[in-house]
């Protein structure tokens, strides 16, 4: 992380500016990769608090642990939904559940995968898009290189930061990104976008 500040505050002095006023952000990798995506799933939409509260619930049909996918491919659907789980989210997780005992989605493997790669093996599943994919490379993974083009905050920060008089899309981030040398630590001049929103109203 050391060396992403200082590349940051030497390419980029907005980025600098950034740095300087928050606090280094934590993206530290972590191996709960079926737990964090069965979180991202039930989290989609909705507030912390909201599905944090679901979360309980979900793990309480399981005796308050967190089921492994055998568990979640033999509970019915009104039994998930009785969490406070939509039908959609509900079988997304059982979709998720599938994809691991059969092997499509293997954990194992993802840690030699690119991030390409392994947003491209993510949105095989139901439920898990590009949004979905990114975050968990960012903050379960602890990529360091992720640029989520898609997330509104991203955009918005972007527009406030660099003067933009629109919100930007996609191509417009990258190219900034480029031009601003971000690379290889794009989820770190990410985070302090988000950062800098400071939960101000979207443009």
């Amino acid at each position: 992380m050391d060396d992403a500040l200082h590349h940051l505050s030497q390419v980029d002095p907005i980025m600098a500016g950034l740095i300087a006023r928050y606090p280094s952000p934590a993206l530290k990798k972590h191996t709960h990769y079926y737990q964090e995506l069965v979180d991202s799933i039930i989290s989609q939409q909705l507030s912390v608090r909201a599905a944090a509260a679901i979360e309980d619930r979900f793990k309480a049909i399981y005796g308050g642990t967190f089921p492994a996918p055998e568990q979640i491919i033999t509970t019915d659907i009104e039994t998930l939904r009785s969490a406070g789980l939509s039908r959609p989210k509900a079988t997304y997780i059982q979709d998720l559940a599938r994809h691991i005992i059969d092997g499509t989605v293997d954990f194992s493997q993802l840690d030699s995968l690119s991030n390409d790669e392994i947003v491209t093996e993510l949105v095989k599943v139901k439920g898990i898009g590009e949004w979905t994919a990114h975050m968990f490379l960012m903050f379960c993974m602890g990529r360091l290189d992720v640029l989520p083009t898609g997330d509104l905050g991203i955009r918005n920060g972007v527009a406030r930061l660099f003067n933009f008089d629109h919100v930007p899309d996609a191509r417009e981030i990258e190219e900034l990104a480029s031009a601003r040398h971000w690379h290889p630590y794009e989820s770190v001049a990410s985070w302090y976008i988000w950062q800098s929103l400071e939960n101000k109203p979207a443009l």
